[in-house]
């Protein structure tokens, strides 16, 4: 059976968004606010898909969102944050207003990950790479020496 389909495919924009969609999406949100995606595209005038509307508004065109670099405390924020809940990124983006999940994600692989292991610390971890490395080491050792018995 399944899901009945989130729009007619043969009839949907697909690729780069023009200026001109931006600005009839915009302009739908803000009279209509957020929510029934699903619609949003015929109500627009917009021949894309709702999914694709949706992530276009959340990820580009929210204007709480924040342009730019990342500040020195939001790095340390991502670091700590990491530590004490790992890859589960939206939970992160919600004590970091204006940055999204998918942005932190990616800022965190390309540029935290690396500093941290520049400082020989395991991204993983958190802890020095040697610790890391040792821990992981006895952890074979211990199972290497249990299966052998």
């Amino acid at each position: 059976m399944g899901r009945s389909p989130c729009c007619e495919k043969a009839h949907t924009n697909k690729g780069a968004w023009t200026r001109e969609e931006d600005e009839r999406l915009v302009a739908h949100v803000r009279a209509h606010g957020e929510g029934c995606w699903r619609s949003l595209p015929s109500a627009a005038g917009l021949l894309r898909c709702g999914k694709s509307c949706r992530l276009r508004w959340i990820n580009y065109l929210r204007p709480d969102l924040k342009r730019g670099n990342f500040s020195r405390d939001e790095d340390e924020l991502i670091v700590k944050l990491h530590s004490l809940l790992g890859n589960k990124w939206s939970l992160i983006a919600a004590r970091l207003p204006g940055r999204t999940d998918n942005e932190i994600k990616n800022y965190w692989n390309t540029h935290i990950r690396r500093k941290l292991l520049g400082r020989g610390i395991d991204p993983v971890t958190h802890r020095p790479l040697t610790d890391a490395a040792t821990s992981c080491s006895r952890a074979a050792s211990a199972s290497a020496a249990a299966s052998s018995e």
